[in-house]
This record gives C-alpha cells, sequence and structure tokens, in this order.
C-alpha cells in the first residue's frame, strides 16, 4: 500500500521538466502523453490494490465482523437506557433524594453547632471557674496556686491572637483575667515590701522569710518570689529591692563614704526566720582601697547576700535582680572609682594594671554568681572601661589641657613689657640685643624678634609640652594629644578675636600683639610638624598635619594689620578734612584751622608711630607706615593742587604748612628709612624713601612750586623733572592757573607745557 501514499510528480510523466516556465506553456502533444501516462500509472495502482486485499482477505474479514458485532450492542444499549429514561420520568424518585438529603445536611449542622455551643459554655464555665479559683486562692494567701492559674488562664485568654474573632464573653473574662492579676500584683507587692527593708538607725537592711498580708501568716518569701516570677512581674517586684540595695548599700560602698564590713545575721525570732545586712565602719579607717580590691570584697559579700536569702541561689532570678541593678551599679564603680582612677601621668598607666586586674576578677566572680550574663559581652562593662584606661586618660589630658589653654586665653589683658625699649628690632645674630624675655620670640622662618602676648607665650608652651608627650605615649594616646594641640591653637583663634573685638576696632597696642601673635603662631605651626614628626608613633606619622592651620592664622594677622590701617587712614583723613580743602589759608582764621588739622595729622601719625615702631615687625612697620604716609601725603598734595586761586601770602602759608608736617615727621621717616637699611633687611637695591612713599617727593616738590617763578616751573616740566616726581599736565597746568594771573607770560608756559605733553606723547608712540 506504500505506493498509495507516494506522490506523483508530473514533472516526472513529461518529456520537458520546466513546466513552471509562463514563457513556453504545455503544447497538445504533451498533454495527450500526460494523459495516457496518468491513466497507465493509475491501471498499475489499482492492480496493485486488488493484490494487496486478496493478500489480507483473514483480516478484513475479521474485521468487519468486529464492526458488525459492536454495531449491535450499541444498538442494544441505547434501546436500554431508552428505557431507563422512560421510567424516571414516569416516576420521580430524585426529587424526593434531594429532599431528604437536603434535610440530613440541616440536621447535622445544627447538632455541629450545638455540640460547638455546649463545648464553648464548658470552656467558658471552666475558665470561669478557674478565676473564681484564682480569687479565692489570693484571699486566702495561697499565692503560688494562684499565679500558677493565672500564668495558664493568661495563655488562653490574654495572649491569643485572634481576639476579633472571640465571643464577647472572652472579652468580660478576660478583664476579670485582669482584675485577678493586678490584685496579685498588689498582693505580691506587699508581700516584698514586709519581706524586704531598711532601717536606718541600725544602718541594716532586713530581709523576712514568714510573711503576713491581709491577716494570713506563713506566707513563704521563697513562695511569693516564685509567685512574682509565675505570673511574669519579676522585673516589677524585685525594683523596690533593687533600688534599696542601690541607695543604702551600693551607693555607700562605692562612694568610699566609709569603709564597711557585711555581716550575715540568721536569728530565729517571734515574727519568723530573718536574714540581716548590717553595715559597720571598718575596725580599720586606713584601709586601702587604691586598686579597688575592698570594695569589690564588700560588694561580692553584698552580692552573695542577695543570692542566698532573697533569690534562693536560683540563677534566673539573679539574672532578673542582676539586669535591674548591674547598669546604676557600674555606672556607681566608674563614676566612683574608676575614672577616679586613670592616671594624670602617662608614667602611672602600668600601675593602673592592678585595678584593671581586680575588675576583672569581680566581674568573673559576678559571672559565677549568675549576676551577669557570662555569654553577654555588654555586661562588662567596667572590664571595658578598664581596658580602655589609654583613651580615658588620653580624653582626660585632652579635657585639662584645652581647659587650661581656654582659661589662659580668657585671663589674658595682652599688657605691654615692663621694659619700654624697642626689642623686635634686633635680628637673631645681633650680638648687642638685649636678653629675650618670654614675651620677645625668635620668627622661625624669618631672621626677625617680635614682642607677642602672653597668651601666646604661654599657649605655644602648652602646645610644645603637648606634643612632648605624644610623642612619648602610644598611637591612641599620641592621637588624642596631637587633637588637644591642635584644639587648643583653634581656641585662640575662637576666643581673643571676640574677646578683644572692641580693642581691634580702635587704634591700640592690643591690636598690634594680636596681629603679631598671629604671625607668630603660623610659624611655630608650620615648624611643628619638622620638630616633632620623628619622634612620633610611626603609626600616626601620616596623620599628623598642623600646615593647614598656618595659612588660617596668617590671613587673621593680615585682616588685623589691615583693620589697624584702615582705622589710622580713616582718623588721619577725618583730620585733613578739617583743614577744608587748605582754602584761603591767608586769611588767619583759615590757616588756624589748617594748622590744627597738620598739627592732628601729626600727633595721630606719632601715636601710632608709638605703637607700631615698638611692637611691630620691622617688615610689617615698613610696609605699614608707608602706607599710611602715602595716604597722607598725596591727600594733602592733591588736596592743594585743586585749588583754583592761590593768593602770593597764601602760597607762603601753604608752604608753611608743609615744613611744619615735615619738620614733626622727620623722626618718623627717619624710623621707615634706618628699618630700611637695616642689617639683613636691606634690600638690594636698597630703596629709598621716594621709592617707599612716592608721594613724598610729590609734596616736597609742591613745596617748592609754590614760591617758583613760571618760567622754572615750565622748565622744570620741559627737563621732565616734574613728571619724575609725580606730576600730572592737568595738575600743572591747573597749578599755574591758579598762582599766576593771566598774561601773554603765562598762555606761552601753557602752551609749551602742552606742546611738550604732545611731543612726550608723539615720542612714546614712535618708540
Amino acid at each position: 500500500m506504500d505506493v498509495l501514499f507516494n506522490s506523483i510528480d508530473v514533472r516526472d510523466l513529461l518529456s520537458s521538466p520546466d513546466i513552471d516556465d509562463v514563457n513556453s506553456p504545455l503544447s497538445a502533444p504533451d498533454l495527450r502523453l500526460l494523459i495516457d501516462r496518468l491513466q497507465l500509472r493509475s491501471v498499475d495502482i489499482k492492480s496493485k490494490v486488488r493484490q494487496y486485499i486478496l493478500s489480507h482477505h483473514s483480516e478484513f474479514s475479521t474485521l468487519f465482523s468486529q464492526c458488525s458485532d459492536v454495531v449491535s450492542k450499541s444498538e442494544n444499549l441505547t434501546s436500554q437506557v431508552s428505557d431507563l429514561i422512560q421510567l424516571i420520568s414516569d416516576h420521580p424518585v430524585e426529587a424526593q433524594t434531594k429532599a431528604v438529603i437536603d434535610e440530613i445536611l440541616v440536621k447535622n449542622r445544627e447538632v455541629k453547632e450545638k455540640r460547638e455551643l455546649l463545648g464553648l459554655l464548658n470552656v467558658i464555665l471552666e475558665l470561669s471557674d478557674r478565676l473564681r479559683f484564682v480569687k479565692e486562692k489570693i484571699k486566702v494567701g495561697r499565692v503560688e496556686q494562684a499565679a500558677e492559674a493565672l500564668r495558664e488562664l493568661k495563655a488562653v485568654l490574654v495572649t491569643s491572637n485572634d481576639e476579633e474573632k472571640q465571643p464577647l464573653v472572652y472579652g468580660l473574662l478576660k478583664d476579670e483575667w485582669t482584675e485577678c492579676f493586678e490584685e496579685m500584683q498588689e498582693v505580691l507587692l506587699q508581700c516584698m515590701d514586709s519581706a524586704v527593708w531598711f532601717e536606718q538607725e541600725t544602718n541594716t537592711v532586713h530581709l523576712k522569710y514568714q510573711l503576713s498580708i491581709r491577716g494570713f501568716d506563713g506566707i513563704e518569701l521563697h513562695t511569693v518570689v516564685k509567685a512574682m516570677n509565675a505570673v511574669g512581674i519579676m522585673d516589677y517586684g524585685l525594683a523596690k529591692v533593687a533600688d534599696l540595695m542601690i541607695k543604702h548599700v551600693i551607693m555607700p560602698v562605692v562612694s568610699f563614704r566609709s569603709t564597711i564590713v557585711v555581716e550575715w545575721i540568721n536569728q530565729e525570732s517571734g515574727n519568723g526566720v530573718k536574714a540581716n545586712l548590717k553595715i559597720l565602719p571598718s575596725a580599720d579607717p586606713n584601709v586601702d582601697s587604691i586598686d579597688g580590691g575592698s570594695m569589690y570584697s564588700v560588694l561580692i559579700d553584698v552580692i552573695k547576700f542577695i543570692s542566698k536569702f532573697l533569690c534562693f541561689e536560683n540563677s534566673t532570678w539573679m539574672l532578673c535582680f542582676g539586669k535591674l541593678t548591674w547598669p546604676r551599679m557600674s555606672d556607681l564603680i566608674v563614676s566612683n572609682f574608676l575614672s577616679k582612677r586613670v592616671p594624670d601621668d602617662a608614667s602611672k598607666l602600668v600601675d593602673f594594671q592592678k585595678i584593671v586586674k581586680c575588675t576583672s576578677n569581680f566581674e568573673a566572680s559576678l559571672k559565677e554568681l549568675m549576676f551577669i550574663a557570662s555569654s553577654d559581652g555588654k555586661d562588662e562593662r567596667l572590664s571595658k572601661f578598664a581596658d580602655n584606661v589609654e583613651v580615658h586618660f588620653a580624653s582626660r589630658k585632652k579635657v585639662e589641657i584645652l581647659a587650661k589653654a581656654r582659661n589662659q586665653l580668657l585671663q589674658s589683658d595682652f599688657r605691654l613689657p615692663e621694659d619700654g625699649t624697642r626689642r623686635n628690632s634686633k635680628v637673631k645674630n645681633d650680638d648687642n640685643a638685649e636678653s629675650s624675655s618670654d614675651l620677645v620670640v625668635d620668627l622661625l622662618f624669618t631672621s626677625e624678634r617680635c614682642v607677642v602676648s602672653e597668651a601666646a607665650s604661654q599657649l605655644m608652651k602648652l602646645v610644645h609640652e603637648t606634643l612632648k608627650d605624644a610623642c612619648l605615649s602610644s598611637s591612641r594616646v599620641g592621637l588624642e594629644f596631637y587633637h588637644s594641640a591642635r584644639d587648643s591653637l583653634l581656641l585662640y583663634e575662637a576666643i581673643i578675636p571676640v574677646k578683644f573685638e572692641r580693642q581691634l576696632d580702635s587704634i591700640n597696642h592690643s591690636a598690634v600683639l594680636i596681629h603679631n601673635d598671629c604671625h607668630y603662631l603660623s610659624q611655630e605651626i608650620l615648624g611643628l610638624a619638622f620638630e616633632y614628626r620623628s619622634d612620633f608613633p610611626a603609626s600616626m606619622k601620616e596623620l599628623v598635619v598642623f600646615a593647614d592651620l598656618a595659612p588660617r592664622f596668617q590671613m587673621l594677622a593680615e585682616e588685623v594689620l589691615q583693620r589697624q590701617i584702615k582705622l589710622v587712614i580713616y582718623n588721619l583723613k577725618q583730620a585733613i578734612d578739617g583743614a577744608d580743602g587748605f582754602q584761603n589759608t591767608h586769611q588767619m582764621k583759615q590757616y588756624e584751622s589748617a594748622k590744627l588739622s597738620i598739627d592732628q595729622v601729626i600727633f595721630i601719625l606719632e601715636k601710632v608711630y608709638i605703637i607700631w615702631h615698638r611692637l611691630l615687625l620691622p617688615s610689617a612697620y615698613k610696609r605699614s607706615m608707608s602706607m599710611v604716609l602715602e595716604e597722607v601725603f598725596s591727600r594733602i598734595a592733591n588736596d592743594i593742587l585743586l585749588l583754583d586761586d592761590i593768593a602770593a601770602e597764601e602760597t607762603l602759608q601753604l608752604q608753611r604748612l608743609i615744613h611744619l608736617l615735615f619738620e614733626n615727621l622727620s623722626s618718623l621717616l627717619d624710623s621707615v628709612l634706618a628699618i630700611n637699611q637695616t642689617g639683613k633687611l636691606q634690600e638690594s637695591p636698597a630703596q629709598t624713601l621716594d621709592d617707599l612713599i612716592p608721594s613724598l617727593r610729590k609734596l616736597r616738590k609742591l613745596a617748592d612750586l609754590l614760591d617758583m617763578p613760571l618760567k622754572s616751573i615750565t622748565a622744570a616740566w620741559e627737563t621732565d623733572e616734574l613728571v619724575n616726581h609725580g606730576f600730572k599736565q592737568s595738575e600743572v597746568e591747573d597749578f599755574i592757573r591758579a598762582i599766576f594771573a593771566d598774561s601773554p607770560l603765562r598762555k606761552e608756559c601753557l602752551r609749551r607745557i602742552e606742546s611738550r605733553y604732545y611731543q612726550a606723547f608723539s615720542y612714546s608712540l614712535d618708540y
């Protein structure tokens, strides 16, 4: 049969296989040939099919027989189904069956609900009975049984997670349980109050085993503690006892108010068995407590007393009492003993190891007594503090260093040295230099010396002492010392400018000393790293940085100095303003006013000279005084050159005022020149006063011009003499117009001055 499933390819039946070409369609002979071949193929297929059927005749017969049987059976089944359907439609049994089933389901549901309600009612009755049992036991003093019942009821009524789905009666039962719990708690707390108390007169802690509450005697302390543990109020029940022990026992022991001994007294009395913890003064008042051994021994006795007579050597109860007591107890030991025993000197740190050992043994004993958990490192508070003694030592020293630095700065008054001679002009190699005091210091990176305040001197001494200690200490301590030194320096920046704010707003020696301090500190700071870095512990060498502080102090020094210069210049300008531009000085009143202004300028400059020349660095003095004098001379020269009409007598008065100014400032000018020509401060090439104060030569020349003839003035301009003295063409022309009346000669001179200007301008362009 495979031939039936093989495909017949038409191309195989044609002579030309390319039948897809539309340009060459099949011809009639090709089509007839194709039909003939298809007929032959069809005959061949039919023959093969017939042969196949004949060869499988028996199989086909069996198959047809089976098909006939299946058809017969299906017709029989169809008939039976039809009969069944007919029977059902005549008698509706299914409806009756469904009704019976529904009724059975309803009855079963009702029975189940009633059983559940009955079970719930039984539970409620049982819970109610248990609550009633608890109340009765509390009333008769059976606290242990009541506590156990409350604990069991708590699991049912209180800790349930499905409160929203619970019936209302559960809420009522829960409220009733809460009332029982509160009553139970009150009873147990009353028991603890009567079981443990402190008697002030005999200084004794009493602990009573047989208790009497609400008329019921014979309640055991052990039973009360066990009941508190059962209902989960152990922390609350022991809190008052813990507070009593801390206040009346632990605190006196730790604070060393008195050296004490502990006596345990078990006695039989009419009220039952008692255990007393009696605190008595020691027979030896000089007992040694340097390493804390005696204190720790007494505390161990106290803890043993608590463990044996209150917690009955129950580890769980003891841990609970320890959690209530240990945090406060450890804090008291740290604050009253360990922190006070932290050495003040690094060389004494080794001696502190005795305290470390005693402290470690003390905590080990507490772990054995189950006062603190052996597995919880958080409870080792004392050992951690003792092990970090270096950090505590460094922290204490840091506080002391900063406090000392702060006090020094706050107490500073910036008084001048008693010796009034000028010391800052000396250079380091000057053989005739005066013996230096603590307030006359050498600058590290210049050849100058300067006067500083006592505050700065003491501050740097403190910084050097601190860094020397850092070199001799461990890395952790050394870093704290390093930060202490840095912070001490920063305290100067934070305190001094604020404390002396008023002085900085006026011309006085305090501001100059602050400038010197900042300049001195900046240079000392730059030298700290070079001086101490090699001696620092290896691990902190890369962490120590001081260079970042130096620019801050250098900037502060410059700000203070510039502030003083601006104040001086402002006061000088105010004084010069009183001259009213030096107008009409030929009139006596105006001349006196101008002379008074010049006198004020001289007075201000002399005051500044007294302060600056004595205290400022030579280089700073030269620069600052040159700036001030430049402002004064340029202002006076400009005011005179701005006059538009100057009488002949007025020229003499103006000349007299200028000469008066120079005569009184000669020593001041000499001081600037002297600094400029002193030893190592000499510049190459040496600067003259005219170089330092350009307006000086201009004002001097202006004094000469006031009595010079017109032709001489013109000749001086043509020879560039006036230009070299700082005069401008417009100033010279206005000056000539103000002094000389209009005339052909004045016109000629002005023309020559103008032509000279154009010649010079043309020459500069050609060049």
